[in-house]
Order: structure tokens, then sequence, then C-alpha cells
């Protein structure tokens, strides 16, 4: 094996194009220039590697021209795997992505992808792009691996070279060489799956299950607000117990728990099976910006504080802390909820880009919130900044008298007028 190709270059395949080229040949490869661009500058446009680890990948090469995929004897695909308004899962990115492959890979290749899909799209959706494309036939001239990611945003702890992979492939030979590969990087190793609807499934999963428990958290802050006992204080005294599940309440947005439990309620729809308790979960995550700031505006009429007119801040925009990534951030439905009672938003992230922002919608950040101009600060991400500031800093940028919502639990309690 001579090279490896990798086709993404966000979350996902760049730490993959680094780690591979830190061993072989490894062409990254992305139809955005200015992501290309920044890789070959030594610098990650998603702020998840430091420049030093961009340069230890003394193999790698970074293209947008789709035809050094030619040159590559294992193809990984790690593109994005949205799903529309309506919920529908959205093959765009897979496809394209299939077709440039297609039609640019050689004989004997190995595809492996690694984006989050139902059991059964590899082989009915992106397997018949690459033989339409490419002229050649699967299983015969060439193969098909699927090995899920398992990348978390913003976690410097559990990075790629540490997290144990799934590996599957269409043979037996095939699923040999997808392990080989990956156990250059993976120090745990790999688990081979018997197949590779098996580890779609499996990965599909991992993001439904945590959805169903986020949900379950979110349900019941609602019926505990509504008894009035503190949310925090009862997940404190339950989690003493040693096998209870420590989750947290909160908004679920970004491009994996927010949309890959859709994957799945997609295909059992289409197999005659109405999936109650998953989307029973995810009604209850996506209705959770309506209920905080329904909370809000009830405990700013407490204080007398007027809604229509007032001005709030609301402290992050990304889907999670410590990313400046903004896909189905849940934020948004926060800062939309809060224009529909006629309050003026302004929204700070210094993790997000102002031109990204403005581009995906609408809103025009501001780099400095102005102290003492704020009827109600909402804490909506957990950066790292916000936490170091301090509870004295976030009352600062209120009124004399204002609300301060801390939905991430980055204060002390107490430090807070409202938690979630």
């Amino acid at each position: 094996m001579n090279t490896v190709a990798v086709i993404g270059l966000g979350y996902v395949g760049l730490p993959l194009v680094v780690e591979f080229g830190k061993h072989m040949r490894t062409i990254g490869f992305d139809i955005a220039r200015n992501k290309v661009l920044a890789c070959q500058r030594g610098t990650d446009p998603s702020r998840e590697l430091e420049d030093e680890q961009m340069a230890q990948a003394r193999h790698a090469i970074y293209t947008d021209d789709p035809a050094l995929l030619a040159e590559a004897d294992m193809i990984i695909v790690a593109v994005p795997t949205p799903v529309d308004q309506a919920h529908i899962p959205d093959f765009r990115p897979l496809i394209g992505s299939s077709t440039s492959v297609g039609r640019h890979m050689k004989k004997g290749v190995t595809v492996i992808y690694e984006s989050t899909v139902y059991p059964g799209a590899t082989e009915d959706v992106c397997i018949p792009v690459l033989e339409r494309e490419s002229g050649l036939k699967w299983k015969e001239d060439f193969f098909v691996g699927y090995s899920p990611e398992r990348i978390n945003p913003g976690d410097k702890e559990h990075t790629l070279t540490k997290i144990l992979k799934i590996v599957s492939g269409d043979t037996p030979e095939t699923l040999d060489r997808v392990a080989r590969l990956y156990e250059k990087i993976i120090v745990p190793g790999v688990h081979r799956a018997s197949s590779i609807k098996a580890a779609e499934a499996a990965k599909v999963i991992e993001n439904t299950q945590r959805d169903l428990n986020i949900a379950l958290m979110n349900e019941l802050a609602i019926i505990f607000d509504k008894l009035g006992i503190d949310t925090t204080e009862v997940l404190e005294a339950a989690g003493t117990k040693w096998n209870f599940l420590k989750f947290k309440p909160g908004l679920v947005g970004g491009h994996c728990i927010g949309v890959d439990p859709y994957y799945l309620t997609y295909k059992a729809q289409q197999i005659g099976y109405h999936p109650e308790m998953i989307l029973a979960g995810r009604r209850i995550n996506d209705g959770m910006g309506a209920y905080v700031v329904s909370q809000l505006v009830k405990q700013m009429l407490r204080q007398r504080i007027h809604v229509e007119g007032s001005r709030v801040l609301v402290m992050g925009l990304a889907f999670k802390e410590n990313c400046p990534d903004l896909r189905n951030t849940r934020v948004i439905d926060i800062v939309s909820e809060l224009q529909d009672y006629g309050a003026r938003v302004d929204v700070h992230d210094p993790w997000v880009d102002p031109a990204e922002a403005k581009a995906e919608y609408g809103i025009d950040t501001v780099a400095s919130p102005e102290p003492g101009s704020y009827d109600a600060i909402v804490l909506a991400v957990g950066h790292r900044q916000f936490a170091e500031a301090g509870a004295a800093a976030m009352r600062a940028l209120g009124r004399q008298t204002h609300v301060l919502y801390d939905l991430k639990y980055i204060l002390p309690a107490g430090a807070s007028d409202l938690r979630l």
C-alpha cells in the first residue's frame, strides 16, 4: 500500500490525513478551496488541530484536484450526512463524493466510507454511484469498506488515535485490508464487524442512545420545574448511585446527535415500522429552545422587565463548547424565539466565524458585548472563555435589574437566576 486519499478536510477527514501522513503518502482532498489553502499553510480550518500537529504529517498533500485520487490505493470518504428541513436524509455530499471517486479511482482500489448513515446506505446509495461513474464492477474491480467516524469535536482527550475503531468490509479480504490500514494509527486497535450493515447500525445507534438519554433529562427538567424542584440537585443526588447514567438536560444540535437518529427513523419507516420512542426523544429535544425562552420570559416578567424591546445577550452560537461548528446549532431556536417576543438579541461567540454566522443564519455577531446593557444574558454554550470569566463578569454585562440564565452549568450553583 503506497497512497491513501481522504475526501473531506473537516473534523473527521483532516485528523485522518494528519495521522496517515505521518506514515505514508496521503492525499487530502476537498472541494472547498479555502480549506485546502488553510491546510497547505499548515493550519486546521476547524481549529481542532494545532499547527505543530499539522506539521507532523510530512507525507501529506492537500488538493482540490480530484484527478489525484487516481493515485490512491485506498480512498476514505469522510463527508457530512445532514438531513433536510423535513428530517429526510440528504445524501448529496455522499453522492457527490462518490461521483468524484468513481470518475477517478483506479482498478483494484478499496473505498472506505466513514459517514454516518442508516444500515444499508453504503450498498444501496454509494456503491451504485461508484459502479456507474467508474464503469468498474464491485467486488471484482474495486472493493468497499465501512468504518464509522467517532470524532468528538472539541474533545482533546478522546482523539482519533485513542478511540477503538469499528471496521467492516464487503469481503473477508477487504476487511483485513481495512483493519490493517487503521491499525497503523489507532492505538487501541479495531473491532471487526461481520458486515457493512452491522457497522452502519452500530454507529447510528451510538448517537441515538445519547439523544434519548438527553431527551429523558430534558423531560425531567420540565417536570421538576413544574414541581418547584431544582433539577441539578436531583441529578447530583441520583448520581451518587454507581450505575446511574450521568446525563444532563440541554440543547441537542450539531451534525451527530441531533441528526443521526433521523437516519434510523427514516429507514425504519421505509420498512413499515414507526419508531415511537426515538421520534418522541427527537420532539422533546427539538422543542427545548422554545422551552428555554418561555422560562426566561417568565423570570423577566417576575422581575418586572418588559420583554418587548428588551435587550438580550446570547453567549455562544456554536453547537457545542470550544468548537466553531455552527451546523444544526439549536441556539438559533433561542434567538428566533426571543425575536418573536420582540426582544433585541445580540449574539457573542469567540469561536465562531462572523462571516459564517451571517451566511448561515443571518446573524451579525458582536465581538465585544457592552457592559451594563442587557436585560437578560443567556449562557447558551459552555465555551471555556465564559467559564473562565466567571459569574461577576457575566453579571457586569447586565443592567441593574437583569436575568442571568445558565444553560450549561458553567457557573456555581446559585450564581445565576435560572438553570435548565
